[in-house]
């Protein structure tokens, strides 16, 4: 009876709705009936009003249920989550905090999206493209892209990037452009000293680079021209043109002009270093046996919790045209181990080791001779303050540790070295060097630095949100500060090359991934060597911007 007397009720009510009241008063002649079924139309308005009600109630219990799940399946290890389960939200913690050590890499795709969490809103790198085919396939289609007849146009990890619909064929190319703007003060010289290349105001185009890179499934062919200078602008080289291979897992063969993997600042790209320049020390071990354009053949492995590489080296890119008295290339080794003996939500611990030997040093028209020196670690100028000319060199080698700490937005890292130089002619004593740094860096807005495990060091600062002030979105904004020594005196062995001492300053400011401003002030003390500019010892200061543009 209540069916009946409810579909009644619909019937009329919906006559009554859309307007066709004629035919509602024609379905009863009685008033006393209308009236009737009017009040049975109110209660059971009210009846579904309150059923609306108890089914609101009940959809915002099972919301809120959902919630819990899915906030209990986020705090799971990721990596044991299917990996087509694993979106970002889902494994943020895992890079962010970095990671929880019961994490396995068994799954390929957990893996990937592991690492690519690592790279949310970080600039692209300065290189050419080194990544497996597959990780390279899931890239293409997780990122934004478009689909023209059968190849996918887009922006994978923010480099654009040409592929067929199996990502079996590739094309790339990237950008890395680093402007710099500053000058010195404090630099006048002393009585008897010329004043040195040190201008008060003044560009330099550090970097401008343009990676670009072909592949062809797990092989990549990388060509990377440099017209920029860490000195002066206008001279044009090149930066890498190498090989590679990524088919076994989580390892890279490379062959070519390369920049090998050695000291933890070599390792990471310098579109994220924490300062505008490597510390002097890694800069005078780097140029032993690795440095920019030098022939490598070697590998690269990661796993989760460690990092190894090592490679064959030979001479640098244009050695030969730019001396042609060279009559015998250099060769050379580096090595680097590292590790991370403990992980948490809020703290890494960070571990490692470099050594690289030059065998035997080029050898030209003044014989073999190993000539390290360094600037201000500005960027700015060719002027070495400290510089040291060691002859009749025979092996030359240097080694030593790395240590590095994570917790939450803060990162510590500090290295020492080692540099030792044989003679090639008896009785001449072995000459020895050394230098260290320890710089911090404190994220203030932004996605804290995570640790990436294919770099075996700390990214960039992640932006979350591109800038746009009318919605209070900043980007990301950091800041560190670097205390480094680099010691070229070995007064036991008559070389006084200068010590150079460093304290630096620093903010960094990202707006977006792709751009990045930095401002950095050097103070330096360098004591007296044999150079003309530094004859009783030299103290300055410099201030300098970089404008940084990065795909």
């Amino acid at each position: 009876m209540r069916r009946t007397v409810f579909s009644s009720g619909f019937f009329l009510f919906s006559c009554l709705a859309t307007g066709n009241a004629s035919a509602a008063l024609a379905a009863s002649s009685d008033a006393a009936e209308i009236q009737e079924l009017r009040r049975e139309m109110v209660a059971m308005r009210r009846e579904l009003m309150g059923q609306i009600s108890s089914l609101k109630v009940r959809l915002a219990k099972s919301e809120a249920r959902t919630n819990r799940n899915n906030q209990k399946k986020i705090a799971a290890p990721a990596a044991l989550l299917p990996a087509t389960e694993l979106s970002e939200q889902k494994v943020r913690h895992v890079v962010s905090g970095p990671s929880d050590p019961a994490i396995k890499f068994s799954d390929s795709a957990s893996q990937y999206n592991i690492l690519r969490l690592s790279e949310i809103g970080t600039p692209p790198s300065d290189r050419g493209v080194v990544e497996s085919w597959k990780h390279f396939h899931w890239a293409t289609q997780k990122d934004e892209n478009v689909r023209v007849g059968g190849m996918i146009i887009g922006f994978p990890r923010g480099r654009f990037t040409i592929a067929s619909a199996d990502a079996a064929y590739a094309f790339s190319v990237g950008l890395a452009l680093h402007e710099d703007i500053g000058g010195f003060f404090g630099m006048s010289p002393r009585p008897g000293e010329t004043k040195g290349n040190f201008p008060g105001l003044t560009q330099n185009l550090r970097r401008l680079r343009l990676p670009v890179s072909f592949r062809y499934k797990n092989w990549i062919a990388n060509v990377t021209p440099d017209w920029g200078s860490s000195s002066s602008d206008g001279k044009v080289s090149l930066y890498e043109a190498n090989i590679n291979y990524t088919g076994f897992s989580h390892t890279y063969v490379t062959v070519g002009y390369f920049q090998p993997r050695v000291t933890f600042y070599d390792s990471q790209s310098s579109n994220n270093f924490q300062m505008l320049e490597r510390p002097g020390i890694t800069n005078i071990v780097r140029n032993i046996a690795a440095g920019d354009s030098r022939f490598s053949a070697g590998a690269l492995h990661y796993e989760k919790r460690w990092w190894i590489a090592g490679y064959f080296t030979g001479q640098s890119y244009g050695t030969r045209g730019n001396d042609s008295t060279v009559s015998d290339s250099q060769t050379g080794a580096t090595l680097r181990v590292a590790g991370r003996p403990y992980i948490s939500k809020n703290v890494d611990i960070h571990v490692g080791i470099s050594a690289l030997s030059a065998f035997k040093t080029t050898q030209n028209s003044a014989g073999r001779r190993y000539s390290p020196g360094e600037a201000t670690e500005a960027g700015l100028t060719g002027t070495k303050l400290i510089s040291a000319t060691v002859s009749n060199t025979g092996p030359v080698w240097a080694a030593g540790p790395e240590l590095g700490l994570r917790w939450r937005r803060l990162i510590m890292i500090g290295e020492y070295y080692h540099i030792g130089v044989q003679r090639s002619e008896r009785g001449l004593p072995v000459v020895n060097f050394d230098g260290y740094y320890g710089e911090a860096t404190y994220t203030i807005l932004g996605k804290p630095r995570a640790y990436d495990i294919r770099q075996g060091a700390f990214s960039a600062p992640g932006v979350e949100a591109d800038f746009d002030p009318q919605h209070g979105q900043w980007g990301a904004l950091e800041v560190s500060g670097r205390y480094s020594v680099a010691d070229l005196n070995d007064l036991s062995a008559g070389i006084r090359g200068g010590k150079q001492t460093v304290w630096a300053g620093g903010v960094n400011w990202y707006p977006n991934r792709h751009f990045r401003v930095m401002l950095d002030y050097n103070h330096f003390i360098v004591t007296r060597n044999q150079l003309p500019y530094n004859i009783s010892g030299r103290n300055g200061n410099s201030v300098v911007t970089r404008l940084q543009a990065a795909f």
